[in-house]
């Protein structure tokens, strides 16, 4: 028996008896071979200077929030610079980085594409009227929060100067929620 996540206790012998033998790759263990060790997995070095470059790539770009010269973004993906060079290109006309040019040029995420992307994300997984009522109850916080601290946002109150209900951390923390909301 194998404990999973959830805690959840699964049967390996009967859930390997429910699966259809002839329909399964090769390299899917039988019911009567051991399961491999720790040893025996690849290792995460491997998997990820191993994936797909493209992948790596857009990995390494998404989190790049300066521009950056195409040899520091190979050096991390681990490829060479002209692939990287290619695929770069191929992202900034894609709208999913920005090319800043010069000697020598440089890349960067572009937040614009990433925010129309996460609309178009949640515009997918709600509904309108979902979406008018989850940007109503935040603005009504907000509001709460501007009366209660009598301030426009949460960078105009003071933590010393201002008399708070609660601790301090409890305000800090009101104060951070208020400025995730905005």
């Amino acid at each position: 028996m194998n404990r999973y996540s959830r805690g959840t206790t699964y049967n390996l012998t009967r859930i390997r008896a429910l699966v259809d033998v002839f329909n399964t790759p090769d390299d899917i263990p039988r019911p009567d071979e051991e399961e491999p060790g720790l040893s025996d997995w690849e290792s995460p070095g491997s998997v990820l200077t191993e994936g797909p470059i493209r992948e790596r790539l857009l990995d390494v770009i998404m989190q790049v929030r300066e521009p950056t010269t195409i040899a520091a973004v190979a050096d991390r993906v681990d490829c060479d610079t002209e692939t990287a060079r290619e695929y770069l290109k191929w992202f900034a006309s894609l709208g999913i980085v920005r090319k800043h040019s010069g000697p020598p040029a440089t890349y960067e995420r572009n937040e614009s594409y990433l925010f129309w992307r996460r609309v178009e994300t949640i515009r997918r997984q709600y509904s309108e009227e979902e979406i008018v009522e989850g940007l109503t109850q935040v603005v009504e916080r907000i509001e709460a929060y501007r009366e209660r601290y009598d301030a426009e946002s949460p960078g105009a109150v003071s933590l010393v100067d201002s008399p708070h209900e609660g601790s301090i951390e409890d305000v800090r923390e009101e104060l951070s929620q208020w400025k995730t909301l905005e």
